[in-house]
């Protein structure tokens, strides 16, 4: 199969065909078969297109951007199930953070020094860069994003 940009001569409308080959294209299109759907009009040809190339077998496959089209919002209430599971993460981040220390934005420097043996090792919270935490992992030191954002001590509401 091949897939062609095409356009309506007559009022531009821009759509994709699906073909078995080139040939086959000019042939439904000089029996009339081809044709606009949003016009209607007979008067289609292919438009200029970007080549479709595959990747050499030493290349990387690309990250994805977002998996799947933003969705709008919405003033429907959240689902009860959603909320139930909403509530459980943060009461679970709660108590996994009731016993860790705030290190603000030393977070990287503190995880280094427990690390490395510098400093005795405790659990610890606080900020980190995305670049700071990427480091981290890259030397071996487990660290993980809290699923809801923490205030620091004293600026809490």
């Amino acid at each position: 199969m091949i897939v062609f940009d095409l356009q309506c001569r007559e009022a531009g409308h821009r759509f994709e065909g699906w073909f078995g080959s080139s040939g086959d294209f000019v042939a439904q299109q000089e029996r009339g078969l081809v044709s606009c759907p949003e016009c209607g009009s007979a008067e289609v040809i292919k438009s200029p297109m970007a080549p479709n190339l595959g990747r050499k077998g030493n290349q990387l496959a690309p990250v994805p951007v977002a998996s799947s089209p933003a969705q709008p919002m919405t003033k429907a209430p959240m689902p009860a199930e959603a909320i139930k599971l909403m509530h459980a993460l943060h009461a679970m981040q709660a108590e996994a953070l009731k016993d860790s220390r705030w290190v603000g934005d030393k977070f990287a420097e503190e995880s280094r020094a427990m690390h490395y043996g510098e400093r005795d090792a405790e659990i610890i919270h606080g900020q980190a860069t995305r670049e700071e935490a990427e480091a981290l992992a890259d030397e071996g030191i487990e660290v993980a994003p809290l699923p809801f954002p923490v205030a620091p001590p004293g600026e809490a509401n």
